[in-house]
């Protein structure tokens, strides 16, 4: 794991590697629904306007992945929009980034993190499993990829 890993919140200069990472990780999965390209290419407006974050891994001076915390209600937060660049996979840093969200959330009142998945992806869903989510049932379709809702209560 690379020790070289600060958490930063965003900024506007960083806007476009948000939407980039995320772009390149939906098509290479999935496909880019129109709620993606909404939120991805106005994220002030749809999370942080909202009441959400957004944060990044950076390393040294790179981008090495991002995440957000979308409001769904007052003490519940959606993990959202998670990408790490190619360069940077197989060092943790997804998990760093679910750390800190879960760190920031509990000092911010948050109660309880949702997020949605897919099961093909199963190294993110045993990842999120190991991380403390249990498995909900799927009560929306906010994605159409999403097969799975999880939940961690705080």
């Amino acid at each position: 794991m690379n020790k070289n890993i600060t958490i930063i919140g965003f900024e506007p200069q960083y806007a476009q590697i948000f939407k980039s990472l995320n772009i390149h990780w939906l098509k290479k999965y999935f496909e880019v629904e129109p709620i993606d390209e909404r939120v991805l290419s106005d994220p002030q407006t749809h999370i942080l306007d909202k009441g959400g974050y957004i944060f990044f891994a950076k390393i040294n001076d790179q981008i090495a992945g991002t995440v957000a915390l979308i409001k769904a209600e007052n003490n519940i937060f959606e993990l959202s929009k998670m990408a790490v660049s190619e360069n940077f996979q197989s060092q943790g840093i997804g998990k760093i980034l679910m750390e800190y969200c879960f760190n920031f959330a509990s000092q911010n009142q948050v109660s309880e993190i949702i997020l949605y998945s897919n099961t093909k992806l199963e190294p993110a869903i045993h990842l999120y499993k190991k991380m403390g989510f249990t498995e909900i049932p799927v009560n929306q379709d906010l994605y159409k990829r999403a097969n799975i809702k999880m939940k961690k209560i705080l």
